[in-house]
């Protein structure tokens, strides 16, 4: 099904071709390629204003998931009864936000594709409120990255590697 990336900001230029096609290989990795999925690039203006109304956290930040199938246990697949149900969500990437948290030796565009994917592990139920989801979580996109690192060459770490003081 289809993978749509919208850029609803000017502040910082977005590469969509490299972040499709290493999008669509996490799609095919995890299994949902199948499903449409939404990627929604947006500054922190915006990123923050849909932070303060869904959240009630008035501050920028780097992903937002909004699931279609709202009740997933981590690591369950959707099963749709309807054709029109073969939806994942959307993923809002603060692409301002992302931007300014890259290390200087980091690629941005790499930072783009390790948030996104952390994204679309909320939308199949990921979870990191505690240490045992964060874990669970964590395992799934180092996964993940690490096959996609095998099929494109690169090296990429999980979003939340230090949340719970892992490695």
């Amino acid at each position: 099904m289809s993978l749509v990336i919208r850029n609803l900001q000017r502040v910082i230029p977005i590469r969509r071709a490299p972040l499709r096609s290493k999008i669509e290989i996490v799609r095919r990795i995890l299994g949902v390629q199948k499903f449409d999925l939404g990627i929604i690039c947006v500054d922190n203006k915006n990123i923050q204003h849909i932070n303060r109304i869904y959240r009630d956290r008035n501050v920028p930040t780097d992903v937002l998931s909004f699931p279609f199938h709202e009740h997933l246990k981590a690591g369950e697949f959707p099963q749709p009864d309807f054709p029109d149900d073969y939806n994942l969500g959307d993923i809002f990437l603060g692409v301002e936000y992302i931007f300014h948290q890259c290390k200087e030796n980091e690629d941005y565009n790499d930072i783009l594709t390790v948030t996104a994917t952390h994204g679309l592990c909320h939308l199949l139920g990921f979870t990191h409120g505690t240490e045992a989801e964060w874990q669970q979580m964590f395992q799934k996109e180092k996964a993940v990255l690490d096959e996609l690192g095998r099929r494109t060459g690169t090296r990429l770490q999980p979003l939340t590697r230090g949340l719970f003081g892992g490695s």
